[in-house]
Parts: C-alpha cells; sequence; structure tokens
C-alpha cells in the first residue's frame, strides 16, 4: 500500500499539484522522477489490482496530455562508445564500426556524431551504469577500445535486450 501512495504522490509532483494543507509542503521537495519503461503509454490504474480510481475526466484529459507532451523527452544516461578517432580515414572507419555493429546486434540503437576533430559511434541507451556494463563486456571482444559515456539518452524502447 506503501508504493501506490508513494507513486501517487510522484505523479502529483509531477503534474503540479500540491498534497497537503499548503503548496508550502512540497515546493522545497524535489525529487528525481523515476521512470520505469515497462509502464511507458500504460494507465497505472488500469494495472492496480483491486483499486478502483474515481477521476473526473478533466484530470484524465490533463494526464494524457501531459503523458503525450513529454513522448518525446531525453534524459540523462549512459552508451557505450565503440569508436572515437580523428585520423584521416575516420569518416570510413566510424561507417565500417556502426555498420559491424548494427550487424552484430540489430535490435541496439546507435549513433553516429561528428564534433571536430572526432567522429564517435556510441551504442545504446541506458538509465544505469551497469545496464550499459553488461553490453560493454558483450562487445569488447569485436570492439575492444569501446568504453562507458555518459550523456543524453532517449528512453530505452520496452522490452530491450539489455
Amino acid at each position: 500500500m506503501r508504493r501506490f501512495f508513494v507513486l501517487v504522490f510522484t505523479m502529483a509532483l509531477s503534474l503540479g499539484l500540491s498534497i497537503g494543507a499548503g503548496a508550502q509542503e512540497t515546493r522545497d521537495v524535489t525529487l528525481a522522477p523515476a521512470v520505469d519503461s515497462t509502464l511507458i503509454g500504460k494507465s497505472i490504474f488500469n494495472l492496480l489490482p483491486n483499486v478502483t480510481v474515481h477521476q473526473s475526466q478533466a484530470i484524465l484529459a490533463s494526464m494524457n496530455r501531459q503523458i503525450s507532451s513529454n513522448s518525446s523527452r531525453r534524459l540523462s544516461g549512459y552508451r557505450v562508445r565503440i569508436f572515437n578517432d580523428n585520423k584521416q580515414n575516420s569518416r570510413g572507419a566510424s561507417e565500417a564500426a556502426m555498420g559491424r555493429f548494427k550487424g552484430m546486434y540489430p535490435g541496439i540503437a546507435a549513433y553516429r556524431t561528428y564534433s571536430n576533430p572526432f567522429f564517435k559511434v556510441t551504442v545504446g541507451d541506458f538509465r544505469t551504469k551497469s545496464e550499459a556494463m553488461r553490453l560493454l563486456q558483450q562487445v569488447k571482444g569485436s570492439f575492444p577500445s569501446a568504453f562507458i559515456v555518459k550523456e543524453t539518452i532517449n528512453y530505452p524502447p520496452v522490452g530491450s535486450i539489455f
């Protein structure tokens, strides 16, 4: 039951609602929103057993607007950098590294960037460093210079491989 109240409280804060006697109680609270990728696009109210929620259509519409406006939201997380070079042939080598990775791991996102003077290939979208470590251990044989980087990521897909 405590988990339900924490979840409702966190949702209320993310929607900007005040809980308690006055708004002063929530003004100083700074909670990092917990993201459970298995719940993306689902209404938690339909997932709670033995709980009936009575809410107005205005609240439901507001929540749906919030969900749709944040669908492309990005967050801080981790990726695995499999290529980082600034030699003359780096453009072609980065394309080859990305193609080789996509052939080996077709379900994992790969990103190729150029940040003067480096061509970089990073892969995956992970919320935690330990999730990125699992992929790093798998790709180390094929990409021995791979390492973990912290950067802005897309929401990891539901049911991702890692």
